[in-house]
């Protein structure tokens, strides 16, 4: 009996020493402070998202009907819940012509003193969203993570708030957060949700400067303040930071994406947001992301964003692109980008670095266009044969080579048309002895990559094989002083860009000793 106490007690001891250990370690865990130093140690770029490469967020909500029974023949500019309101005469300085979304929402709903932006939302008709539909066509188009314009800048909530009363279920009587939350992890997706409510406190503006905003909606419209204010008041910001930290709280992101304005913010409240969701994170044991634009953050704290644009070349720090097929929100007969164009797109991005977000804008009822379900389909088609040479990658020694390049880096450079050709190749690599080359258009008979000349210092290793994804043919080759010289299949696998997977012997060097040194003796 004495032996089994004393081993009872020992058992007893091991367990409380344990137990202190831990209690120390989790003591001594520094949580994110709301400084840059701080967050600046943050694994800012996971590697879940460096692996993801292709992610969808979708730009919906009661704007979203805005554009019904507007003139195809006329302009109109995409932030309409700010420029419904725009009669040209806000200004006091100036007087211009009134906006077409002005004269259209006249037409359609009536003078915005008495029909403003709260009549558009109280008209929200979310009739046909189905979460699990949308679900499966992201993870259908190969995307990686996914989720919904949580707020854009008409400070509308696209969940179930308690912060705000201006949500999508007291007005359409659903969860779109909760919804796609549940289908979307269901489907092994990352979950996020995008954030444009900063840039609110200009967005409204307009509506104070037109007249009509009874004190009641002020927590819709922000307090009354100057056109062209940007300091916003006390009030903004605690609204801000609760809609914001609800969101958190409640729906767990993977990955928070912010838009333009936030910039223009205080540091105090930057830094308060930072410092909260990644200790979040470290509660929840997994990595989040932050996604930001401008200057809003140090590129050591969070992820930059190129809106509908990209660097001209490969950047160290890790970065995303967010773009869209056509206008941001529902638009009649928009104009869409084909699946090839977006296909080289995030080719491109990825070779230097990046990752894409894509936009996909439903129908007001929430359906997704048939236009936008072929898109995704057939990028998801193409990603099924090549997405090795996509997921899971790392830049190449060089991003790629040919002669098609962007003029410039930046922002909105997507306007730039740029065309892709069959001597337009991109690098991407998954160790030091697999690397893949990707033709931007169908090849011709021959591919030759000059990049892979044996005069030139950047493939040194011997190649031992290579194959074309999604294609059972031998491929035959030659590496000279043109290049590595590849011969094309006969038959193509996709209709778009083409991969090359090269297997490499790899390098190695010599140990001291041993038969290096044999020629010594």
């Amino acid at each position: 009996m004495m032996k089994l106490n004393k081993t009872l007690m020992l058992i007893t001891l091991l367990i409380c020493m344990h137990s202190a250990h831990l209690a120390i370690g989790q003591y001594e865990e520094k949580p994110y402070t709301e400084d840059w130093e701080s967050l600046s140690t943050v694994n800012q770029a996971p590697d879940w998202f460096q692996d993801a490469k292709f992610g969808i967020y979708a730009h919906w909500g009661p704007v979203s009907s805005a554009f019904v029974g507007a003139d195809p023949d006329k302009f109109y500019q995409g932030w309409h819940g700010m420029k419904m309101y725009d009669n040209g005469k806000l200004d006091k300085n100036k007087t211009t012509k009134p906006s077409n979304n002005y004269l259209h929402h006249r037409k359609k709903y009536g003078n915005p003193k008495k029909y403003g932006y709260k009549y558009i939302i109280e008209q929200f008709d979310p009739s046909a969203f189905n979460a699990k539909e949308w679900a499966n066509l992201f993870a259908l188009s190969g995307a990686k993570f996914a989720g919904p314009v949580a707020m854009h800048h008409d400070n509308f909530a696209m969940w179930d708030a308690k912060s705000t009363r201006w949500n999508s279920m007291n007005y359409g009587g659903i969860d779109p957060s909760a919804a796609l939350k549940k289908e979307i992890e269901a489907r092994g997706m990352k979950f996020m949700g995008s954030f444009h409510h900063a840039f609110t406190w200009q967005y409204f503006a307009t509506a104070h400067a037109y007249g009509g905003v009874s004190p009641e909606d002020y927590d819709l419209y922000t307090n009354p303040h100057e056109l062209n204010s940007e300091t916003p008041d006390d009030d903004f910001y605690e609204a801000w930071w609760a809609k914001l930290k609800e969101y958190i709280d409640v729906y767990q992101p993977d990955l928070i994406w912010f838009d333009w304005w936030l910039e223009n913010m205080t540091e105090e409240s930057r830094t308060k947001f930072l410092a909260y969701y990644y200790n979040k994170g470290t509660e929840w044991n997994k990595d989040v992301v932050v996604c930001y634009k401008e200057s809003t953050f140090p590129n050591n704290t969070a992820i930059k964003d190129y809106e509908r644009g990209r660097p001209n070349q490969p950047k160290t720090d890790y970065w995303l692109t967010d773009t869209s097929p056509g206008a941001w929100f529902y638009r009649p007969n928009a104009k869409f980008k084909t699946p090839n164009e977006l296909i080289d797109i995030l080719i491109d991005i990825v070779a230097k670095n990046g990752n894409m977000l894509l936009n996909v804008p439903p129908n007001p009822d929430g359906s997704i266009p048939l236009v936008m379900v072929d898109l995704l389909t057939k990028m998801g088609s193409w990603l099924a044969v090549n997405g090795e040479a996509i997921y899971g990658t790392r830049p190449y020694t060089i991003f790629g080579e040919g002669p098609t390049r962007l003029p410039e880096g930046g922002h909105k450079i997507e306007k730039i048309k740029i065309e892709y050709k069959n001597t337009d190749i991109r690098f991407t690599k998954k160790s030091d002895n697999v690397i893949y080359a990707i033709v931007m258009d169908k090849p011709e008979n021959q591919t030759i990559i000059k990049s892979f000349s044996t005069q030139i210092g950047v493939l040194n290793s011997k190649i031992e094989r290579i194959e074309m994804l999604g294609s059972d043919e031998k491929i035959q080759w030659e590496r000279n002083e043109s290049g590595l010289i590849i011969t094309s299949p006969e038959n193509l696998p996709t209709d778009y860009a083409h991969a090359y997977k090269i297997t490499l012997e790899g390098y190695s060097e010599n140990n001291i000793g041993g038969e290096a040194d044999a020629h010594l003796d």
